[in-house]
């Protein structure tokens, strides 16, 4: 397929952009990336997206996709000569989607807050619901991986997708407040996929670096506009 048949909008910092970047990367689909200018929003991205004017974006055939992890499902299913991202097996999905879910719900949301809480008290509350959910994800990781080396099992799987576009930011928060997220004696299994995922050849292109992290996040705190996590 022409790459000009396949547009992403997106901006480098946001790890939901990251989403259908990996998804692209692991079908080897050629795409034209649009980077989308930090406090402003393209016209072409309020008429793709003129419900919540917010990236991705996916165009495909000059049909507008919106929300990351619905972008990642229809990649998954319209390029199926690639691995497959979701799984095969409808339970398995179904739990895909539920980890996905509390990614996005419940962790995320400590994340943020511990990222940009003023109060020493209200980060510690924060660290300790995070470190709970990493808990949970270990063990949910034990379950989903079967031993093998992701979520999906041999391959970067939705859960993968999901959790690891974080992960820059989440070296942003440990750099900013002196924490470490990820314990290798309570959540082993995380430490190591999260070395495994960084390293996959769909990951380490798109893999925004902690310095360009900080300087972004600076930037924008400087500037009042929020930070695109």
């Amino acid at each position: 397929m022409a790459k000009n048949d396949v547009k992403l909008l997106g901006s480098w910092p946001s790890p939901f952009v990251m989403r259908p970047q990996i998804a692209l990367n692991i079908k080897s689909v050629n795409y034209e990336f649009l980077e989308e200018t930090i406090g402003s929003k393209s016209q072409l991205l309020l008429q793709s997206n003129p419900v919540h004017k917010k990236i991705p974006v996916l165009i495909h055939a000059d049909k507008p996709i919106s929300e990351s992890i619905i972008i990642v499902e229809y990649i998954d299913e319209v390029w199926t000569s690639g691995p497959s991202i979701l799984a095969s097996d409808p339970y398995d999905r179904a739990i895909e989607r539920f980890w996905v879910a509390y990614i996005d719900e419940k962790l995320l949301s400590a994340m943020k807050g511990l990222r940009d809480s003023q109060r020493e008290e209200e980060r510690k509350v924060l660290l300790g619901q995070a470190a709970e959910g990493f808990v949970l994800l270990e063990e949910a990781f034990r379950k989903c991986s079967k031993g093998k080396a992701f979520f999906g099992g041999d391959q970067i799987g939705l859960i993968d997708i999901a959790l690891g576009c974080y992960l820059g930011w989440w070296k942003l928060i440990e750099k900013r407040r002196g924490v470490k997220l990820l314990d290798e004696a309570k959540t082993p299994g995380l430490v190591k996929w999260a070395e495994r995922f960084c390293a996959d050849d769909a990951v380490k292109g798109v893999m925004p670096e902690t310095e360009k992290l900080v300087e972004y996040f600076l930037q924008a705190m400087v500037s009042g506009a929020p930070p695109k996590k």
